[in-house]
């Protein structure tokens, strides 16, 4: 599955449009068949480890109800948007929406939320605070997007809903199976669905500032780090000690400062809060610790590893420091490892050809086989 840019390729995207203005692509893919039907996806919002909702609009009353989901009749046949988050967690066929956005590195891809909405459904006007890709399944939905406004009222309808006023649409397109809309950050938008519709909004995570800071603080705070006080040791008198001289700021500064200039600290903590998934996954830990010789012979057979669907993986090879991050957790990675450090990092399906040169070092065994026993890797993941 690949998009047809039409006019442009993955290099003028990301130079005319990425994080710069919405872009829709008619027939982006040709001939788009649905990863997942709407019985599908509703038999997903009745699990209770997964994250749905339901948003209506009756006679302009706003309404949000949360999953899981018993009985869905109550919501008539029209004017109602069911979503549910990551999807690509349970099912491959939806997984295999993000290939086509490989072309951003892998660190950045949330998750796929999948929508299925009955006519006149929606959520509304609003603004998002990330990058999404949404591929238009079944039906027709009707998109409008406008320019980043900071004149735009905010609407909250429902204690659960955040909107915003309407707003100028610079896109006002009625999209159809295989038609991509990009809508970047602080964008307003609004969908609508003509007809009974499905949706694949393909999200982009961009941790703020303020993000970044306080769960940097939270890694320093379970790890024990920087406990040690501010240093008064050479203090002199102070001729005027209303104030705060320029000595005492420095060394403040320095205090505050210092964790951020260790490169392998950072390091270490991005790679965990980058790869740390928010939305449960499918572990499958098997029942037996499963041996190198063990996992040899299974692969002799035949079978392949597979990683459970949602994984993150991020391979940080900067320097002399080489870390591989797997669901919130660093791997030790040197030169015996890295090659297969980088097979894992790429999520590629692994066969006996493929892990050939890397299961005869003891290195690599461990590494391996922690992997597979923490259910991270296993034979068969639906």
């Amino acid at each position: 599955m690949k998009i047809d840019f039409k006019d442009l390729t993955p290099e003028t995207f990301l130079a005319e449009y990425w994080q710069k203005k919405p872009l829709i692509i008619k027939g982006a893919f040709a001939n788009f068949e649905d990863a997942i039907d709407a019985n599908e996806l509703a038999g997903l919002a009745m699990e209770d480890f997964i994250e749905s909702r339901i948003i209506s609009n009756k006679n302009t009353n706003w309404d949000v109800k949360h999953g899981p989901f018993g009985d869905f009749s109550e919501f008539g046949e029209d004017n109602w948007t069911l979503l549910v988050q990551a999807v690509n967690h349970w099912s491959a066929d939806v997984d295999s929406l993000i290939t086509p956005f490989k072309f951003i590195p892998n660190w950045r891809i949330d998750d796929v939320m999948v929508s299925f909405s009955t006519p006149g459904g929606g959520v509304g006007p609003h603004l998002d605070q990330y990058d999404v890709f949404i591929i238009q399944g079944e039906g027709k939905r009707r998109w409008q997007v406008g320019k980043p406004d900071p004149s735009l009222a905010e609407l909250i309808p429902h204690e659960d809903l955040k909107q915003v006023s309407m707003f100028n649409a610079v896109i006002d397109e009625i999209t159809e199976p295989g038609d991509l809309l990009y809508i970047p950050p602080n964008h307003p938008h609004n969908g609508v669905s003509i007809d009974n519709s499905i949706n694949y909004s393909v999200g982009f995570q961009a941790p703020s500032a303020q993000e970044l800071i306080s769960a940097f603080a939270d890694y320093q705070v379970d790890n024990h780090l920087f406990e040690q006080r501010f240093d008064d040791s050479k203090r002199e008198v102070s001729e005027n000690p209303e104030e705060m001289d320029e000595t005492d700021f420095e060394l403040l500064n320095t205090v505050m400062t210092t964790a951020f200039k260790n490169e392998a600290l950072v390091q270490d903590f991005l790679g965990k809060y980058l790869t740390t998934v928010h939305h449960t996954l499918n572990l499958l830990v098997p029942v037996e610790t499963l041996s190198i010789e063990l996992i040899k012979e299974i692969l002799a057979e035949g079978e392949v590893l597979y990683p459970v669907l949602g994984l993150k993986c991020i391979l940080i090879n900067q320097h002399e420091i080489k870390s591989l991050f797997i669901n919130g957790e660093s791997f030790a990675v040197d030169t015996d490892t890295i090659e297969l450090a980088k097979l894992l990092a790429t999520k590629k399906p692994l066969t006996k050809v493929l892990l050939e040169s890397s299961t005869n070092c003891l290195k690599n065994q461990h590494l391996l086989t922690t992997v597979i026993n923490k259910g991270l890797w296993c034979f068969e993941c639906d």
